[in-house]
């Protein structure tokens, strides 16, 4: 941990905003997500652990000033990190006479508690995406959709026991009813003891006595299910709403997350410009110069608009609390309307003569 570049790993800057370590971090996974064709876990993970310290201010002030082992050791831990050792990586080397020095990570944290010799982690399921199309409207009000996902999920008949309905737990004969695995192994340092979690029984010591059809006792299934993704007023395109719990299951532990990655479909008439709305609207140049009352469709509704006599193309009119609404409160953006003047191609003899009378009057 304490060599990677955190900022190298997402391609920003060291000074970058945090809005630019977002984006960076969305572009990254949406590109390496392993459901992907060709996603790449590593590469997902690495910017996910990125992502997680830089968008942060105190984690980012302490990788700043410490690296990415921390003035503690690292992000995920408190105290020493025995997987760490300065920066050292011990696992791949020998002494040539079949002593494997082996994962110094499990040996230290036999001793201090960390590493994979330590506290068991806790199971979890992996981390889904996907992405939906929401029109210009619903972005700016905000929307529910429900959608169909194909993933691995609890069990609907044991409910993730991986058990029939109504069987006992009996002790688990992998690990005696343990819960993790005892090896021992052989290092320069003499024998060390290592534990892991026993991969049939997932560290709770028991299994079902007999396991359930469905599943076959695996406690998930892979299946469709539908869900339901609140779209918050103001979103914008590109942004990804985060559903805790809603990613993969896994057997006896937490599931993942699902991040859902909103496409805004553009609007004919009106853009958006931050927390404003912006349109065009084009005006008679008798209107310009007269002034005259237009009624025009908002997203919200008609609103009437007076354009001021002597009016310029380019102009821009403001009509208040019309915009995009903030994701932090009641404040709306405005709708901001750029004036264009429509100028005739051809003038009839009347209009000449009006024009004649105007310009000799100087006008």
């Amino acid at each position: 941990m304490a060599n990677k570049d955190y900022y190298e790993i997402l391609g920003v800057q060291k000074g970058a905003s945090k809005d630019e370590i977002k984006k960076a971090f969305h572009k990254l996974a949406h590109k390496y997500h392993p459901d992907k064709n060709k996603g790449d876990d590593t590469k997902f993970k690495e910017a996910n652990e990125a992502y997680q310290v830089l968008h942060d201010d105190q984690k980012r002030a302490q990788y700043d000033q410490f690296g990415a082992a921390g003035p503690q050791g690292g992000f995920g831990g408190q105290g020493f990190d025995p997987s760490g050792m300065g920066g050292f990586d011990f696992s791949g080397f020998q002494n040539g006479q079949g002593f494997d020095m082996g994962d110094l990570g499990d040996i230290f944290g036999e001793f201090f508690g960390g590493g994979r010799g330590g506290a068991q982690q806790q199971n979890r399921g992996r981390d889904i995406s996907t992405e939906i199309n929401v029109s210009f409207a619903d972005s700016i009000f905000g929307t529910v959709r429900r959608i169909l996902i194909t993933k691995v999920g609890t069990c609907e008949t044991c409910h993730g026991s991986g058990g029939k309905e109504g069987t006992k737990q009996v002790s688990c004969s992998q690990c005696n009813g343990k819960g993790q695995i005892r090896e021992t192994r052989r290092s320069l340092l003499g024998s060390f003891v290592t534990t892991r979690v026993c991969d049939v029984c997932v560290g709770s010591g028991t299994i079902p006595q007999e396991p359930c059809a469905t599943c076959k006792g695996a406690g998930v299934k892979r299946r469709e299910e539908e869900v339901e993704i609140r779209v918050p007023a103001g979103i914008e395109s590109g942004e990804m709403i985060r559903l805790t719990t809603m990613g993969e299951a896994v057997k006896r532990g937490t599931p993942g997350d699902l991040y859902v990655k909103i496409n805004v479909t553009p609007h004919p008439v009106f853009r958006r410009d931050r927390q404003n709305l912006t349109m065009d609207m084009e005006v008679k140049l008798s209107e310009a110069l007269l002034g005259a009352e237009r009624v025009i469709e908002t997203l919200d509704g008609p609103v009437t608009v007076m354009v001021p006599e002597g009016i310029a193309s380019g102009t821009v009119l403001r009509v208040k609390d019309r915009g995009v609404p903030s994701q932090r409160g009641n404040k709306r953006g405005d709708l901001m309307i750029r004036v264009t003047v429509k100028i005739p191609g051809k003038l009839s003899k009347k209009a000449k003569l009006a024009i004649e009378t105007l310009k000799e009057e100087g006008l």
